[in-house]
């Protein structure tokens, strides 16, 4: 078990279709901080709502630009561009995000990795490129809203990919259940999830 920071402040308001990170002035602070407690990674998410090419490729370039500072750390950072799951262009979105990601890899320097969490793809396995690439160290899969069921079918069409889920997770669990219940809702939760993971 390794420990990831969560580093954005937030996002900004909607602009060409995205959702960029709010400014992170103490970045370099924070950075520091994670790297004397021992954290191996950071995490930070943004938001794409429609097949917009300019504005998905502003949210790339932002990401990769703080993931840059992140690996000047000695942090791996996972970069989260999240499509939303409900919008009528995802599968286009898609297309546009992956050849932004491919455009920015050159940029890692040499010797350093990388994570991405992306939304599960409409096309089974159109990250493969990216799971395949030595510059990527996972490719993990959020599940953006889909039910687990959902989240679980479209893991298990994409090789290579793992889940990162919190939603799909925690469906079904409550607070009025008893300690067994609880345990027994998490336990076939993770089985199922982790069976998802396996292709």
């Amino acid at each position: 078990v390794v420990p990831f920071l969560k580093v954005d402040k937030g996002l900004a308001d909607e602009k060409d279709g995205v959702k960029l990170m709010k400014p992170m002035p103490d970045l370099d602070a924070l950075l520091e901080r994670a790297v004397a407690k021992g954290i191996f990674g950071t995490k930070m998410r943004s938001v794409i709502d429609a097949a917009n090419a300019q504005g998905i490729a502003a949210n790339v370039a932002q990401q990769f630009e703080v993931a840059r500072q992140i690996l000047g750390h000695g942090l791996v950072p996972i970069i989260e561009p999240e499509v939303t799951i409900s919008i009528p262009d995802k599968a286009e979105a898609e297309d546009i995000l992956l050849a932004e990601i491919g455009k920015h890899l050159d940029g890692v320097p040499a010797g350093k990795q990388i994570m991405l969490k992306l939304t599960l793809p409409t096309k089974a396995n159109l990250y493969r490129p990216l799971i395949d690439d030595p510059r990527v160290m996972r490719v993990v899969a959020l599940s953006g809203g889909y039910s687990r069921d959902e989240a679980n079918a479209l893991l298990a069409q994409n090789a290579g990919m793992i889940a990162s889920f919190s939603r799909a997770l925690t469906e079904g669990l409550s607070a009025r259940q008893s300690d067994a219940e609880f345990d027994a809702v998490l336990a076939s939760a993770i089985d199922s999830i982790f069976e998802a993971s396996r292709t």
